[in-house]
Order: structure tokens, then C-alpha cells, then sequence
């Protein structure tokens, strides 16, 4: 098994100090585990935590999204998916400070749905997501621009995925879009395509692929893939024209690993396996699974299987190795045979988090993230949209 390596960040009164630390030898279990962490941080960070996190009381509210590590995981007062934990953060209005443990686009929506009074703070700023980088606010209205010249804009519904910055939701909301998450991509898609013809999908090109093709009927053909990086996208006005959703080329580099191969593999070495896999997969491994879904619909998969099942899972490696922890009757895997967190959720570590807290119990609000009032309207717009889904 490929060994994971870990960036131990140990705060001081003043920075910060990087020191490596090699995984823990006795982690090695083979390649059928999935996967270890290095050995939890220093126990004085723990009471560390514990400490600032008392001193602070209800003034503050941590969140924790499911692929945050295990030793951040057990600070976390709720966990979830990113929209939840936004909703989550929007519920609390009596908490002063909101430390959302998760990556940049995440507490941006958190900024956005939550009161003027309440600070979000990222305990590491350079916790930020490759898809969400992968579409810029200029190269969206440049998009717009080559639809708007092949004739298309005003049939064209933009649909983003929670997973985008919030320039890219304001976009969104700016031009009567809505957001969505894996789990209401199909009713995204359904309102969508009640108001117009065509759908602008941003910006991970699997996830709207998947719903479009697998969940809603539609053939490989009815999906162009806009590349922001050539001239028009690399698409001719033809194809604009003929094509019903328009992809932006975007992608999880988590689970744009897993490949048909993987698939294969694992059925191979494990008779029996239940292969179960997030629809931001690519296309060829999402066919090949037995079951598609959202975070949350993976982790409820697991609780109401069978003792005995034997599953195959293709999402980040923290979740997987928390399922297996807790379902030690099933055999639970990670899809890839190497390991493979996701690298910018990982830079949340315990040391961040307690700088953060004893930061915010010293009356000192650290890393705050803030959203500008106009791009947090039109963004808000969007979300509401998606709320008022049936």
C-alpha cells in the first residue's frame, strides 16, 4: 500500500512551524485497508483544543465536513456535506464565530447564509478546492459571451454546483440560475430545463454528465464539454446550438481518479463486492458501479447494509476509513488501490484548528473569510432558488 505522509503544523504564540512526519510503520495493513494517517497529533494540542473551545462556549460553533480528518472530525459540533454545514452555521445565529473545517468555497456559503453579526473563520486559508479554481468569474463571462454569439444565451439556464466560488454562484443567481448539490442535481436539472432550453453546468463536467445521462434520459450526445482554455470554448456555434447541456471542463482530482480499471480490479480481487461510487466519478466508472450517490447517501448505504456485505467505495479516503471504523462486520474498501486524500481538506489539521480557537479566545478573529455584499446577494439568489426545490 502507497503510505500517506502528513505536514504536522505546530502552532506558537507567533506562527506557525512546518515539520514533516513519516506515517507510522505499524499503519501498514496491506492494500485492502483503507489507508492510515499518521499518528494523531501531540495529546497537548487535544487539550489545547478542548481548552479554547470551553473558554469560548456558545460563542462559537465548529463545523466539520465528512472528509475532514479524524482528529479535527472529534472538535466538529455537527458534520456533514457542505450545504448542511452552511445550513447548519445559518441555524446557529447565537454563535459569534463559525469555524467551518472544510475548504474556501464551503465557508464562503457559510459567509453568505449567515447573519452580519457572525464571522466565519477558515483555520487554513490555503484550504481551497481544484474544482472550484477550475472556473473563474472571467472565464464564465467569457462563456456567456460565445453563447450569447451563437444565439443560445437567452435559452440557456446556468445550473452550479455547490461546489464553485461564490463569483461563480453570484454568476449563477445574476443570470436566473440555481444551485445544487449531488443529491438534487436531477431537480436542479428538471427546474432548469422548465425555464429554458439548454443548460450551462458548472463546473464539474462528471457530476452534470451523470444526472444528465444516467438519472434524466438523455444520450451522450446531448452533452458538448466547454473548454475554457481554447478559443469558444472549443465548440463551434453548431454545437452550442445542437447540444442540450453545455459542461464546463471541471473535475474533482480526488474522485476524477478512479477509473474503469479500478472498478474492474476490485471485482477481480473481490468476489462479491458492491462497488458504490460519487457521481462526480467520470462517466465510464459511475456505468460500471452498482450504486451512485451523494456523501450523505454513501454513508446511510453503509449503515443500512447487511453484516457480512462486502463494498468497494469511490470517495475520499478520511470518509472511507471513518465508514470502515464504524462497520467493522462489512468489508469496506477503498476503490483505488493507492492512497489518496484530498490534499487542500487535509490542510485542516488539529494544529490549524487550535491556533484558530485560542486565536478567536484571545478576542483575535483569525483567517476570517468575507464575501462582498453584492456577489453575497446574487449568490443568495441562487441558493434560495435551490431551496425552493420541490
Amino acid at each position: 500500500m502507497t503510505t500517506a505522509q502528513d505536514l504536522d503544523v505546530t502552532p506558537t504564540p507567533l506562527a506557525l512551524l512546518l515539520l514533516g512526519r513519516e506515517a507510522d510503520p505499524r499503519s501498514e495493513r496491506g492494500v485492502d485497508c483503507p489507508g492510515e494517517l499518521p499518528a494523531p497529533s501531540d495529546p497537548d494540542l487535544v487539550e489545547r483544543a478542548r481548552a479554547a473551545k470551553e473558554k469560548l462556549g456558545e460563542k462559537v460553533f465548529v463545523l466539520g465536513h465528512h472528509y475532514q480528518r479524524d482528529e479535527v472530525i472529534r472538535f466538529a459540533d455537527v458534520t456533514g456535506d457542505s450545504f448542511r454545514l452552511a445550513q447548519q452555521a445559518a441555524a446557529r445565529p447565537e454563535a459569534e464565530y463559525i469555524v467551518f473545517c472544510g475548504v474556501h468555497f464551503m465557508a464562503e456559503s457559510a459567509d453568505i447564509l449567515t447573519g452580519d453579526s457572525q464571522q466565519v473563520v477558515l483555520p487554513d486559508l490555503a484550504a481551497g478546492c481544484s474544482m472550484a479554481d477550475m472556473a473563474t468569474a472571467e472565464q464564465v463571462a467569457e462563456c456567456w459571451d460565445v453563447l450569447t454569439e451563437a444565439g443560445v444565451a437567452g435559452v440557456t439556464v446556468p445550473v452550479s454546483y455547490m461546489n464553485s466560488s461564490a463569483d461563480i454562484k453570484a454568476f449563477t443567481g445574476r443570470h436566473g440560475g440555481t444551485i445544487c448539490t449531488s443529491s438534487n442535481a436531477e431537480r436542479a436539472l428538471d427546474w432548469a430545463f422548465e425555464q429554458g432550453e439548454k443548460v450551462l453546468f458548472l463546473p464539474d463536467q462528471h457530476l452534470g454528465r451523470n444526472t444528465a445521462v444516467r438519472e434524466m434520459g438523455m444520450s451522450l450526445e446531448d452533452c458538448v464539454v466547454y473548454n475554457p482554455h481554447k478559443p469558444n470554448g472549443g465548440l463551434t456555434a453548431e454545437q452550442l446550438r445542437g447540444a442540450k447541456m453545455i459542461l464546463w471542463r471541471g473535475h474533482c482530482s480526488v474522485h476524477g481518479r478512479f477509473s474503469l480499471e479500478s472498478v474492474r480490479e476490485v471485482r477481480e480481487r473481490i468476489p462479491g463486492v458492491n462497488v458504490l461510487v460519487h457521481p462526480e466519478c467520470r462517466h465510464e466508472v459511475v456505468t460500471a458501479a452498482d450504486r451512485v450517490g451523494s456523501t450523505e447517501y454513501i454513508i446511510k448505504a453503509l449503515d443500512a447494509a447487511p453484516a457480512g456485505s462486502k463494498w468497494a467505495i469511490g470517495t475520499e479516503l478520511n470518509l472511507v476509513r471513518r465508514l470502515a471504523k464504524a462497520h467493522p462486520d462489512k468489508e469496506i474498501v477503498f476503490l483505488d488501490r493507492t492512497v489518496c486524500f484530498c490534499s487542500t481538506m487535509n490542510r485542516i489539521d488539529l494544529p490549524h484548528l487550535v491556533w484558530a480557537l485560542e486565536s478567536l479566545a484571545d478576542g483575535k478573529v483569525v483567517n476570517r473569510i468575507e464575501v462582498d455584499e453584492e456577489t453575497a446577494a446574487y449568490a443568495q439568489q441562487a441558493l434560495e432558488r435551490m431551496l425552493a426545490l420541490p
